[in-house]
């Protein structure tokens, strides 16, 4: 069935608008802790990231889950993989993150884990949404959920992170530039690169509520490039806001995105000889990135855009590394979900284990010039379905001549298009792509 709340990545809008509101924040809570009650289930975690409307969504949850009967245990400002490994750890019957990823502090979002740290199945989603129907109604006092919080979060997860990477591995010598996005990596990143012995420098490690993904973290390497060149540094690495993406900068300056990333990792994972299979990528993966893959003699599967999606493939095929050009990185030998920090330590440790530069792991990968420009869409509009638009996309189509693609996707969060266009030629792309772009705004 149709979701009429969830999106790809749970719920996610601008602050007081929409469900993103105290109350509808409270009745959803409530609706969570009633389907997990019917289940025999009876505590959920909460984490969140350093948006200031965290704090009111964290109260309303927290209220809502009580007056259903359910047990709640604050983890205080959290990255969204760290969330997922604590409600497994802790032994949830759910988690529940308080985020909007790399969005704008006047946006936030709820994403959720099930007890295995997954997203919820379609099927919880449903039973929640039909539940946030019904009338609100509170248990007798004696029922009511208690809350308490979690006062070694942190450190659970930093020694989590730490136990990704082999015994004995050490970044010394290492100079490390990171950037926390001013989001829920900035207390916890540093701490696991500083323990495992590289010498840090730290960006965006200073929330105050309103600054979190603002020019900074993976959405804005712009800075980290900078600091990477004017120190000197190693590596750069850069989270967003809820720390499951990441993308990393070399010591030349040259930004490194999930798709770079995804092919270190698959080659540390055929160095360590262990049976790899396949890599699983989104329609957004360049074909480049595919090509090598294949080139390492390795089966590629193209899932849609969406770390659920690619998760979704991954179980299919029985595969246990996939991900999004974007950052989301799942090793699901490692975590169960996308996770910046640990993505950023298997690329770091097989760095150290080949005394290799990180332009040097990305030899025998070639990308193909991807030029990707997002369309603001006014409320209503429908470019998808425009007769004009598909004459564009098909015009681009014949001149590439099946060496390159063209991809018109609607974003999940946001209400944008987003338009590709990939190629051997870059100039050409950039005009294929500019041309497309120009069909959908005259569309509406």
């Amino acid at each position: 069935m149709a979701k009429k709340y969830f999106g790809t990545d749970g719920i996610r809008g601008r602050v007081g608008q929409g469900q993103m509101t105290a109350d509808a924040v409270l009745k959803l809570g409530w609706a969570v802790g009633r389907v997990l009650a019917s289940k025999g289930n009876s505590r959920v975690v909460i984490g969140k990231d350093t948006r200031i409307s965290g704090y009111m969504f964290e109260s309303a949850l927290e209220a809502g889950l009580s007056a259903a009967g359910i047990d709640v245990r604050l983890l205080g400002p959290m990255p969204t993989p760290g969330i997922a490994y604590l409600t497994r750890t802790l032994r949830a019957s759910a988690g529940i993150v308080i985020s909007a990823s790399h969005n704008p502090f006047y946006d936030n979002g709820l994403k959720f884990f099930s007890a295995e740290g997954t997203k919820l199945p379609d099927e919880i989603e449903d039973e929640i949404e039909a539940m946030f129907e019904a009338p609100m109604e509170t248990v007798e006092s004696a029922l009511l959920g208690k809350a308490g919080r979690v006062d070694d979060a942190s450190g659970r997860y930093i020694e989590a992170c730490k136990a990704t990477i082999p015994i004995g591995t050490k970044f010394s010598g290492q100079k490390v530039v990171l950037d926390c996005a001013n989001g829920a990596t900035y207390h916890i990143a540093p701490s696991v690169f500083t323990e495992l012995g590289a010498r840090v420098i730290t960006l965006g490690n200073t929330p105050d509520g309103l600054n979190i993904n603002q020019a900074c973290g993976s959405t804005h390497p712009e800075k980290l490039v900078q600091t990477v060149l004017e120190n000197q540094a190693d590596i750069g690495i850069a989270f967003d806001g809820d720390g499951d993406r990441v993308l990393m900068v070399d010591h030349t300056g040259r930004v490194i995105d999930g798709d770079e990333i995804l092919y270190i990792i698959a080659r540390a994972r055929l160095a360590e000889g262990m049976p790899l299979k396949g890599v699983v990528g989104t329609l957004m993966s360049n074909m480049g990135f595919e090509l090598a893959i294949k080139a390492l003699g390795l089966d590629f599967a193209r899932a849609n855009v969406g770390d659920r999606y690619v998760l979704e493939c991954l179980k299919e095929k029985g595969w246990c590394l996939g991900g999004e050009n974007s950052g989301h990185i799942i090793c699901l030998d490692k975590t169960t979900t996308g996770d910046g920090i640990v993505s950023a330590l298997q690329v770091m440790a097989y760095l150290a284990q080949s005394e290799q530069t990180l332009a040097q792991a990305l030899e025998g990968l070639s990308m193909f010039p991807q030029v990707l420009i997002n369309v603001s869409l006014p409320a209503g509009a429908d470019p998808m379905s425009d007769a004009s638009v598909q004459a564009a996309v098909d015009a681009v189509d014949v001149k590439l001549a099946g060496r390159g693609r063209v991809l018109l996707r609607a974003s999940g969060t946001e209400p944008l298009i987003r338009v590709m266009v990939e190629g051997e030629d870059e100039q050409q792309v950039t005009r294929y792509a500019q041309q497309i772009a120009d069909a959908v705004k005259d569309s509406y």
